[in-house]
């Protein structure tokens, strides 16, 4: 480790004042501003959580894709979290990016947040030590994290301007718990989010951030706005935030010299947040105050997806373990399989060998692997499921129906053309698919003043005669030509509600054009360029489908392949529309005829199995027609590869629920996401999650921590001593497998512990849990021990708790 003290007081002395507050706003929509005069290098950040995307947003730029949030909490397994974590930072470093705007710390208050994917549970202790895990994981990669969004912001809905009336001991005992954790892990960053709490945006927020994070937690990082969230000069820079994203233009600049000139912000306020920069780029390898580059982030070589990179950390030294390289491929598989949860299952799985399948579901044959928004990224490629269990078992493939709301990309080749206000091309790009999409930086050789036009050009080949569907997908001027006759020209323009949704989640415009297979149709889409507070801005898709012979047809079709097969399997899935970043859900069906057509394949072949492939809850009305249900999450880029491994025996599925599954949304006890009056007010209190359940005397489908896995357990004691708690487990069944202990303790009998633990068939293993002081505390105006006796449970989920003990605190 790199021992060398670096002086900050000193490189601060060095700056003018124009030159530190220069520092504090970006230099365009990824880094902050390179100082050559104090050895400080271009700091790079990126948007995760699941993969490093870089600073291109764009396919060609490739990333590894891990699964989703929800599945890495669904492992609970911080060794293979931090693995994860190591393998995101051989992606940083490859792509030259310092610091990784992950991991979203925000909680599933209510089961309607539509960016739940991206967080880890509904329970704080889960989510502060997945969380944890993934810190450590990526720094000691030598990469930087800013676990997000500090605080409260569990909902999408008006997250600009909502103002969240949240009470102290929730505040402090459920949503600045996992912050809290992070902090204690060492996070070199830390993320301010757009809403209020209690009144106070979180950019300008003095009591939690300079109170309660830099000075109760000592935490001394880097504090980054979400993008856009600075919106004030005074107020921002005397609220704790340091860094104001992106830039250059913002509230800070001209306006903060001004302010500080003046005497309205002392300077030493920005020579603090100077401070914290320069000790996030230090650590992150861009500091270089004596002159030496070691290898890094900002000369690193680029190389594929998950194969051999430079990985050295600040002072140039190895940290992926053991010196080697992750094979990013491979972890993304194992991952996966690990977060799989199996809610039930009659004895169908795992499949026999031999065994004949009938695969249905647009999802099969498209998998969707990530939510939308700042969790994408581009994979070199995917493998849906249907790609994965062809060669390994006997598949016969129905679409059955299509709940796509906006059309897939046109498959490519496609190319991008990028032209002046003259017609004359300035570069071209090939893409793999109709998707363009570049934010804040424009291809090689791509001037943004002078940008006017984007074309994409494809000669598509028809593979069936009729009615093909064509669309555009984003905002703004569109001309569409098939053959060099124009089939749409039109100004789309989306629906008022979160800005980012123009581009997250934009409109759709579709288009019927007959179609002859065999054929090729030249295809040209010209949308004018766009600019964004001087970022340049390139957002749209062109689509197309198929013709396709109705609904009632599909369905009659998925029936036929169902009853010719031993076993029928259903891909069900969300949409974009339901879950991604800058909206919430307004329910908990899965969008179209799943839930129709999941009925009627059961009818047709009683071995059944719903693969459910969502980041979050979804109602599951059929769950005792079918003969079992497979939540896959949203599984990343090796979906495919792992789900064939668990469907066929390969791999166990061992995953347990990070978060309760309602039967319906109306039980749920916490919904609430719309703001009334700008506010969303917590009224809840202490209970989210199970322990809301417990209270409301609901049932749910599913309880917090439930999962099988293809062998059974028994739980033969428990001795607790204080806060060590140890459990004694047995594998009852006949094959190898995993199982994940949990304990439960405190006032309100919440997680407190877990430990993963393998066993041979017949064998018993022995874990021992350590609980933390602050599982028997609760927060009255600073946090206070209950003592006496408490009861210290064991089981496989918070309503399956199998063993108990009494300790004395």
């Amino acid at each position: 480790m790199n021992t060398v003290l670096v002086d900050f007081d000193e490189l601060i002395s060095r700056l003018d004042l124009p030159a530190k507050i220069r520092l504090l706003t970006g230099a365009d929509m990824w880094s902050l501003p390179p100082l050559p005069e104090i050895g400080l290098d271009r700091l790079v950040m990126s948007d995760g959580p699941i993969g490093v995307r870089g600073e291109h947003w764009s396919a060609a730029d490739p990333s590894i894709a891990l699964p989703s949030p929800t599945a890495l909490a669904a492992t609970w397994d911080v060794e293979l979290v931090g693995r994860a974590g190591l393998l995101l930072a051989q992606e940083a470093r490859r792509k030259g990016v310092h610091v990784l705007l992950a991991p979203t710390l925000n909680l599933h208050r209510s089961p309607l947040g539509g960016r739940h994917f991206e967080c880890f549970s509904e329970d704080p202790y889960l989510t502060g030590e997945i969380g944890a895990a993934y810190v450590e994981g990526v720094q000691e990669g030598g990469v930087a994290t800013t676990p997000k969004h500090f605080v409260a912001n569990d909902f999408e809905t008006d997250r600009y301007t909502v103002d969240v009336r949240v009470g102290e001991r929730a505040l402090r005992e459920v949503y600045l718990r996992p912050f809290e954790r992070v902090v204690r892990a060492g996070a070199w960053g830390l993320m301010t989010a757009y809403n209020g709490v209690n009144g106070t945006t979180m950019t300008e927020h003095a009591e939690l951030v300079n109170g309660v994070l830099k000075g109760e937690w000592g935490f001394d990082g880097c504090v980054v706005s979400d993008w856009t969230a600075v919106r004030s000069t005074e107020a921002a820079a005397l609220g704790g935030t340091d860094v104001a994203m992106p830039g250059p233009s913002g509230p800070w600049g001209r306006r903060l010299e001004a302010a500080v000139r003046e005497g309205r912000v002392p300077e030493s306020a920005v020579d603090d947040r100077v401070r914290r920069i320069l000790r996030l780029a230090e650590r992150a390898g861009a500091l270089h105050p004596a002159g030496e580059r070691p290898a890094g982030p900002a000369g690193a070589p680029q190389a594929a997806p998950g194969g051999p990179a430079e990985v050295a950390g600040a002072g140039g030294i190895d940290r992926v373990a053991g010196g080697g390289e992750i094979d990013g491929v491979a972890l993304a598989r194992e991952v996966a399989a690990r977060a799989f949860t199996l809610l039930t299952n009659d004895g169908v799985l795992p499949l026999a060998p031999g065994t004949r399948i009938a695969l249905i579901g647009a999802a099969a044959r498209e998998a969707r692997v990530m939510g939308g928004g700042s969790a994408q990224v581009f994979p070199e490629h995917v493998v849906s499921p249907l790609a994965g269990l062809t060669g390994r078992a006997e598949v016969t493939y129905a679409l059955g129906t299509d709940p796509r709301v906006r059309l897939s990309p046109l498959p490519g080749p496609v190319t991008a053309q990028f032209l002046d206000r003259d017609g004359a091309l300035l570069a071209e790009q090939p893409l793999a698919t109709g998707e363009a999409r570049w934010i804040g930086h424009l291809p090689p050789g791509v001037d943004g003043a002078r940008l006017a036009e984007v074309r994409l050009l494809a000669a598509y080949r028809a593979e069936v005669s009729g009615e093909h569907e064509l669309s555009v997908i984003g905002a703004g001027a569109f001309r569409l030509t098939v053959n060099g006759e124009s089939v749409l020209d039109a100004e789309i323009v989306p629906e008022a509600g979160d800005p980012a949704a123009a581009f997250l989640s934009p409109p759709e415009r579709r288009v019927a054009v007959p179609m002859t297979a065999g054929q090729t149709y030249e295809l040209t889409l010209a949308h004018p360029s766009g600019r964004l507070g001087g970022l340049a801005i390139v957002s749209f898709t062109l689509g197309h489908a198929d013709p396709s012979p109705g609904e009632d047809e599909l369905l009659a079709e998925a029936m036929r392949a169902a009853t010719a097969c031993d076993v029928a399997i259903v891909v069900a899935a969300t949409t974009p529309e339901v879950e991604s970043e800058g909206f919430d859900r307004a329910d908990l069906r899965l969008p179209g005829r799943q839930d129709e057509l999941i009925s009627a394949v059961a009818a047709a072949n009683p071995r059944t199995v719903v693969v459910v492939n969502a980041g979050s809850p979804v109602e599951l009305p059929w769950r005792d027609e079918v003969a079992a249900v497979l939540l896959t999450w949203f599984p990343g880029q090796e979906a495919g590869s792992a789900l064939a491994d668990v469907l066929l025996g390969a791999a166990e599925p061992g995953g347990r629920l990070p978060t309760t599954w309602p039967a319906r949304l109306a039980d749920a006890p916490v919904t609430a996401v719309t703001p009334v009056d700008g506010r969303v007010v917590y009224d809840e209190g202490v209970d989210i999650g199970y322990p809301a359940w417990r209270r409301s005397g609901a049932e749910p489908a599913f309880w917090f921590g439930h999962g099988l896995g293809y062998t059974t357990w028994s739980y033969d004691s428990i001795a607790a001593e204080g806060t060590t708690v140890t459990v004694a487990v047995t594998n009852t069944g006949d094959r190898p497998g995993r199982e994940v202990v949990q304990v439960y303790a405190g006032p309100r009998r919440t997680l407190a512990g877990f430990d993963v633990v393998t066993a041979e068939p017949g064998q018993t293993v022995l874990t021992t849990v350590f609980l933390s002081e602050r599982a028997f505390q609760v927060w009255e105006d600073g946090w206070r021990t209950v003592e006496g006796e408490h009861t210290v449970a064991a089981g496989r989920s918070a309503a399956d708790l199998r063993l108990s003990a009494t300790v004395k605190i």
